[in-house]
């Protein structure tokens, strides 16, 4: 089977795809359930601390449990009407049962997480590189996601990719030990001390620590190089977004906008081309 991916790189590109499907589809269900899974934990850790009866709830609600329904009937959806995109088509976007709409943001995700695993299948080729690459991507999606919604950077996310980047680099999959190391330390201290800077200057939070570890953990998989342009992308498009909401009033200036999306992006693209576009800029510079 490897021989047969090397030698034809359509079929890799196009196992990538479908695989990137299939874990979009599952990517829908973490996204939903896991910032309630993380309250839950919360109320009961609050609950303990405050000295208070466990909470009468009993009902089991994981990743797994209870399967995949219809939040509007409770309609538990059939084999079928899982399978990524194509279900969506065939149900013409609503419930089998009750006829709610589904949201569009199912099958965009779905088809989101195929197309760039297909991407990096297509620029890595077959390579201990791609693999990891997609998990790591996979996992940004599910970061930018419920960050987007519920504006948190789960730690249970960040940390594991975090620590991963890390491990991969004592192998110097991507950069070397040390650069990963200096790079993660120096990505977590820049927005920490942008974050107090700001916060002593205004006295209000400019950001979320989240945004700190998810900055760390770009410089444990490239290393210190891709800090600046990971910085400097996010903040640009970050800033550009900020604005066009004021002009359309749709935000004002004091509302809160998810920052790691942005950061997210920024830092798979320094990733990818960091190299080639800091080569470029200096090149046009000198």
């Amino acid at each position: 089977m490897i021989d047969f991916l090397s030698i034809h790189p359509a079929a890799l590109i196009a196992g990538a795809l479908l695989l990137g499907l299939l874990v979009g589809s599952f990517l829908n269900v973490l996204v939903w359930r896991l910032p309630k899974m993380l309250e839950q934990d919360w109320q009961s850790q609050a609950r303990e601390v405050l000295g208070l009866a466990p909470a009468d709830d009993k009902t089991t609600y994981n990743l797994c449990l209870p399967a995949s329904h219809c939040p509007e009937c409770q309609h538990r959806l059939r084999p079928w009407e899982n399978i990524p995109l194509l279900s969506y088509a065939l149900l013409r976007g609503k419930c089998s049962q009750c006829k709610t709409l589904i949201s569009p943001r199912y099958p965009l995700t779905e088809l989101a997480c195929g197309l760039v695993s297909g991407f990096i299948a297509w620029h890595f080729g077959l390579t201990l590189q791609a693999g990891w690459m997609l998990l790591l991507t996979w996992g940004l999606i599910a970061i930018c996601l419920i960050d987007a919604r519920h504006q948190i950077v789960p730690d249970v996310l960040v940390l594991p990719l975090l620590w991963l980047g890390l491990l991969l680099n004592s192998f110097e999959l991507f950069t070397t030990l040390s650069q990963a190391v200096w790079g993660a330390a120096l990505g977590y201290l820049s927005l920490w001390s942008i974050f107090w800077l700001f916060k002593l200057m205004t006295g209000k939070d400019g950001m979320g620590h989240g945004d700190f570890k998810l900055l760390a953990l770009f410089g444990a998989w490239g290393g210190v190089s891709v800090l600046p342009l990971t910085i400097l992308l996010s903040s640009l498009v970050g800033a550009l977004v900020g604005v066009s909401l004021l002009l359309l009033r749709r935000a004002h200036r004091a509302t809160a906008i998810p920052f790691a999306p942005y950061l997210a992006i920024a830092g798979w693209i320094a990733l990818l081309w960091g190299g080639q576009m800091t080569a470029f800029y200096w090149q046009l510079a000198t």
